[in-house]
C-alpha cells in the first residue's frame, strides 16, 4: 500500500508548520540551484529536491501534512493565478489548426487511457484520475477530479507518481527529441504545451528550447488547461446523477479552483488587471508551481510505484507515448498546410 499522507482537513495549521518550512527550504534551495546553474529551472529543481527528501530513507510523517498542502492547495491556488496569464485573444491567436490540435489530442488521449486502464485491470476510479491527469493537467487535473469523485488516498497518489514519473521523463525527451527532428522553436513549444503533463513541467521543457518555446508552450497548455473545466463539470454531472440516484452527497459542479481560474482569464480578457500587476503574479505563481512541485516530488515513492505493478506503469507509459506522438503528428500536419 502507498502511505499516503495524512488529510490536510483533518489537520489543524500547527501540524501543518514542519512541512511547510521545509518547502519554504526546498523553494529557497530550487532558486539556489536555478540561479547558479540557469539552464535548470527552480521547478525541474524542486521536483528533484522533493523526491530526493521523499525516497531518502528519512521519515517525512510529521511533514506529509505541510508537503501534502504544497503539493494540493497551493497548486490550485497556483493555477488560479495562470487564468492571469491567459487571455481569451492570446488563445484564439493560436490559430483554428492548433486548437483543433489541442482539442483532439484531449479527447484522445483521455478515453485512450481509460480502455488502457480497463484492458489492464485498472480500477475505474484510478483510471479516471490518471486519463484526466495525463491529457489535461497533471496533479492539478487529478486533485480537481479528486474533488468530485469519491477516489482513495491510494488512486490519488499512484496517479501524482505517475504523471509526475513520466512527465519528468518528457522534460528530458522533447528538448533531447528537437535536436533531431529540427523543429522550429515555436512548434517545439506547441508540441511540448500539447503533451507535457504538467504546467510547471511544461515550462521546464520550453525554457531549455528558447523564449519562443516557452511564450507559445505556456498559451497551449493553458489551453488545454482551460478544457479541464467542462471535463470536470462533465464528470461531476455524471457523478451528481448517480449520487442523486444514491441518495449520497451531490459533488460540486465546477471545484472552485477551476472557476477562479477562469474567472481570472475574464479579468484579464476585460482588461481589468493592471499590466504592473502581471510580473509580480507571474512571480508569485512561479513561487507557488516551485512550491508544489517540492511537495509533489515528496510525494513520489519509486517503490511504492514499483508495488503497483506493471499495469499502473504500463498504463503511464502507453498515454505519454500516444499523447506524445499524436501530438507530433498534429504538429507536422501545422507544419505541413501553413
Amino acid at each position: 500500500m502507498i502511505q499516503s499522507a495524512p488529510s490536510v482537513r483533518r489537520t489543524g495549521s500547527s501540524s501543518l508548520l514542519p512541512g511547510l518550512v521545509v518547502v519554504v527550504v526546498g523553494v529557497a534551495g530550487a532558486m539556489a540551484i536555478n540561479l547558479a546553474f540557469g539552464a535548470v529551472s527552480p521547478l525541474m529543481a524542486a521536483l528533484a529536491l522533493g523526491a530526493i527528501l521523499g525516497n531518502c530513507g528519512i521519515s517525512t510523517v510529521t511533514l506529509a501534512p505541510g508537503l501534502a498542502f504544497a503539493a494540493r492547495r497551493l497548486l490550485r491556488v497556483g493555477i488560479v493565478l495562470l487564468g492571469v496569464q491567459l487571455a481569451v485573444p492570446d488563445v484564439l491567436k493560436l490559430g483554428l489548426p492548433v486548437l483543433l490540435l489541442v482539442l483532439v489530442t484531449v479527447i484522445v488521449t483521455f478515453f485512450s487511457t481509460q480502455w488502457f486502464g480497463r484492458r489492464l485491470g485498472l480500477s475505474r476510479d484510478r483510471t479516471l484520475l490518471v486519463a484526466t491527469g495525463f491529457s489535461i493537467c497533471g496533479a492539478a487535473a487529478v486533485a480537481a477530479v479528486d474533488g468530485v469523485t469519491d477516489s482513495d488516498e491510494e488512486d490519488v497518489m499512484t496517479a501524482i507518481s505517475l504523471v509526475t514519473l513520466y512527465g519528468c521523463l518528457a522534460m528530458v525527451a522533447l528538448p533531447f527529441a528537437q535536436t533531431f527532428l529540427n523543429l522550429p522553436e515555436e512548434s517545439v513549444g506547441i508540441w511540448a504545451g500539447a503533451s507535457v503533463h504538467e504546467v510547471a513541467q511544461v515550462v521546464a521543457t520550453a525554457e531549455v528550447v528558447g523564449s519562443a518555446a516557452l511564450a507559445t508552450a505556456v498559451v497551449v497548455k493553458l489551453t488545454r488547461v482551460v478544457l479541464l473545466a467542462p471535463l470536470i463539470a462533465g464528470i461531476s454531472f455524471w457523478r451528481r446523477r448517480t449520487a442523486q440516484a444514491a441518495g449520497s452527497k451531490k459533488p460540486p459542479l465546477v471545484p472552485l479552483f477551476v472557476g477562479g481560474f477562469l474567472a481570472m482569464m475574464a479579468l484579464r480578457s476585460l482588461h481589468l488587471v493592471p499590466d504592473d500587476l502581471l510580473a509580480p503574479l507571474k512571480t508569485a505563481q512561479t513561487v507557488l508551481f516551485t512550491a508544489a512541485l517540492f511537495g509533489m516530488g515528496a510525494s513520489v515513492r519509486l517503490r511504492a510505484l514499483l508495488r503497483t505493478g506493471w499495469s499502473g506503469l504500463a498504463v503511464g507509459l502507453l498515454s505519454t507515448a500516444l499523447i506524445t506522438l499524436i501530438s507530433l503528428a498534429g504538429v507536422l500536419a501545422v507544419n505541413l498546410f501553413n
